[in-house]
């Protein structure tokens, strides 16, 4: 097998792990996963926000995950180990998640969205942009999109700084597609420096430019001048 074909087997196997994970760790509050190879075995690291969860009572769940995961996928001897995700807010696939679990429940679509907007940048993200599309009022499928602070979408700064979530949601009109994107402010290079616009304009406007106070002497200057002439032509009459 080529190494690009191995490559692809290896990030379909991925996707398919994430997919089948994602499900079976729903109410542990899924976040993600990382698949390295060890000469061991594939050593599998999956993020949750409650680890009690996943690992079940005297380590159930982990035992039981190993078991489907070499049944289902062929993985020899594969070594799961759980970790917590510290601030869940900034996640975008468990932010995705719990949109779904909002729409599922009865919740509108745009209630559900607000409310993740406002709750990922109370956790300090410095934009999110979410985008459900569907059926979602109407037989004909469209789609909405949300976006709050600042969401950079090309360049090298945006594959390092935004981070995207995926997540799905059956209802009764149909099948709704949620995606999120997340910026975070921690992620930004040194060389980039946030300025706030507001207090730069008013520091601008306080503070008069030389051309401005060049331009206010010139205008002061023909005023005098004038004036200098009405005094000189009010004393010749007066003589």
């Amino acid at each position: 097998m080529s190494a690009v074909k191995n490559v692809i087997k290896n990030n379909f196997r991925n996707m398919e792990l994430n997919e089948f994970l994602g499900e079976a760790l729903k109410d542990a509050g899924y976040g993600g996963i990382e698949v390295q190879k060890t000469p061991v075995g594939a050593r599998i690291t999956v993020y949750v926000t409650r680890p009690g969860l996943a690992i079940g009572r005297k380590g159930v769940g982990i035992k039981d995950l190993m078991t489907k995961l070499e049944q289902k996928f062929g993985l020899q001897n594969p070594q799961i180990s759980v970790l917590e995700i510290p601030n869940p807010e900034l996640n975008p696939q468990i932010m995705c998640n719990r949109i779904a679990q909002l729409i599922e429940r009865g919740t509108a679509f745009r209630r559900a969205a607000m409310w993740s907007l406002n709750t990922i940048m109370s956790a300090g993200a410095l934009g999110v942009e979410v985008t459900i599309s569907g059926k979602l009022r109407t037989e004909r499928a469209h789609f909405e999109k949300h976006t709050i602070g600042i969401v950079p979408k090309s360049g090298e700064i945006s594959d390092k700084i935004v981070k995207r979530g995926l997540s799905h949601v059956l209802t009764k009109m149909g099948l709704m597609g949620i995606q999120l994107r997340i910026a975070s402010k921690e992620a930004l290079p040194q060389e980039f420096e946030l300025k706030n616009g507001e207090t730069d304009i008013q520091a601008s406007a306080a503070q008069p430019s030389p051309q401005t106070e060049e331009s206010a002497k010139n205008e002061q200057a023909p005023a005098a001048a004038d004036e200098e002439e009405k005094g000189g032509k009010q004393q010749d009459g007066k003589t």
